[in-house]
C-alpha cells in the first residue's frame, strides 16, 4: 500500500516514514504544501497524511485543491491544530479523519487501516475469489 506523507518538520517526517515503512507501507514524502499537492495530483496513492501548517501552501488548501481535482483518495490530517473549529474545518474541507499531535503511532496506524479499509469497500470495482476476478466496471469475468 502506497502512502503520501506531508510533514514539514524533517525529524518527524523521518520518524513517521520509518514507522510506516516498518508497517509495510511504501511512503513518498513532502516537506511543503506545494510538493504535497504536486505528488497527490500526479501519483497514485492508497491514502495520504497531511500536516496543516506547512510552508508554501497549508494542508487545508492542499486538501481542498486535491478534492477540487476530483481525487477521492482517503486523507487524514495529522496536525498540532487541536481546536474543535480546526477539526471541523479539516473534515468539512474533505478530510476522512483528523488526528492531533502528540499522537500514538499505534492509533495513527489503526486509523490508516480503518480509512483505507472503508475506501476499498466503497471503491472496489474488482471482486476476486481464488483465481477468478469480476470487474464490475468493465463487466468482465476473468478466470483460469
Amino acid at each position: 500500500m502506497k502512502l503520501m506523507l506531508a510533514e514539514d518538520e524533517p525529524g518527524l517526517s523521518r520518524a513517521l516514514t520509518a514507522i510506516l515503512q516498518h508497517s509495510d507501507y511504501e511512503v513518498d514524502t513532502a516537506l511543503d504544501g506545494l510538493t504535497a499537492l504536486e505528488n497527490l495530483l500526479t501519483n497514485d496513492y492508497d491514502a495520504a497524511i497531511l500536516d496543516i501548517m506547512m510552508p508554501g501552501m497549508d494542508g487545508i488548501e492542499v486538501l481542498k485543491r486535491t478534492r477540487a481535482a476530483g481525487n477521492r483518495l482517503p486523507i487524514i490530517m495529522l496536525t498540532a491544530k487541536s481546536e474543535v473549529s480546526d477539526k471541523v474545518e479539516g473534515l468539512d474541507a474533505g478530510a476522512n479523519d483528523y488526528l492531533t499531535k502528540p499522537f500514538a503511532a499505534k492509533e495513527l496506524l489503526a486509523r490508516i487501516r480503518a480509512m483505507t479499509r472503508a475506501a476499498t469497500a466503497i471503491d472496489a470495482t474488482t471482486l476476486s475469489v481464488g483465481n477468478v476476478r469480476l470487474d464490475t466496471a468493465a463487466c468482465t469475468l476473468v478466470g483460469p
